[in-house]
């Protein structure tokens, strides 16, 4: 199936609690340029072949446990690793432990809103044709990353003991599932897919191919909004956007 026919990945969104703030912070992490949304939030419009944006979604719901994806940072050299840390650190970052270990080489933060994000070391080999954001690294099964790759028509660039890995046919970043243990649902997912409907597409069209494919239709409360939020088969909350 072509790109044409299929829903395109439009956003990764977070909640935030002071969605401005977090977008001035990733803006100063990956130098992307903060926007307005059309959607209600502040968006992070690519300065790279990154190919989505990022939103910040205002929200007054805490964040409850380990958030079930982070994006992993590249490095060029252990110098660039560690002025990536330290500007990181510099705009609110902090670290934090979640078991790394220190010979894996990557440094674990957390932004301002405790969510939880990677930078990776040099000599990464599965990473080493990716640019600044490398990977979505996500909590999940074969099945979701089978299920994503056809949502997305993105091919599978790894399938291997559960792990899956897809990447849009025109790069970017990677989207990686670490097959199971899965962690523990903690609630509404703090940061979810924002999907849009093929160009001159359908959104009730997009939505009913992506239940064939295995999403089924979830109520957060949204009420009336223009946007029709789904779940994965792992779970994962995700949104198709209304064209506009």
């Amino acid at each position: 199936m072509g790109r044409g026919m299929t829903c395109q990945l439009f956003a990764m969104s977070f909640d935030a609690s002071q969605p401005l703030r977090l977008a001035r912070f990733w803006s100063g992490v990956l130098g992307w340029e903060v926007a307005d949304d059309p959607h209600d939030g502040v968006a992070l419009l690519p300065s790279d072949d990154t190919g989505f944006r990022i939103r910040f979604l205002p929200t007054r719901r805490p964040k409850a446990g380990q958030n079930r994806m982070h994006f992993d940072l590249t490095s060029t050299s252990l110098e660039d690793q560690q002025q990536t840390v330290a500007r990181a650190l510099g705009l609110g970052a902090q670290h934090i432990d979640i078991g790394q270990r220190p010979e894996e080489g990557h440094v674990v933060l957390a932004d301002p809103d405790g969510n939880e994000f990677c930078v990776i070391g040099p000599g990464n080999n599965f990473l080493a044709d990716c640019g600044f954001v490398g990977a979505l690294a996500c909590d999940g099964s074969q099945e979701v990353g089978y299920f994503w790759s056809e949502a997305l028509g993105w091919p599978l660039v790894w399938d291997q003991d559960q792990e899956t890995a897809i990447r849009s046919p025109l790069g970017g970043p990677k989207i990686t599932w670490g097959g199971p243990p899965l962690m523990p649902r903690t609630g509404k997912d703090r940061l979810h897919f924002d999907l849009a409907p093929p160009v001159h597409g359908d959104q009730q069209a997009e939505v009913d191919r992506l239940l064939s494919l295995g999403a089924t239709r979830v109520d957060i409360g949204q009420g009336g909004a223009s946007r029709v939020v789904m779940a994965d088969p792992d779970g994962n909350e995700f949104c198709v956007l209304t064209p506009r």
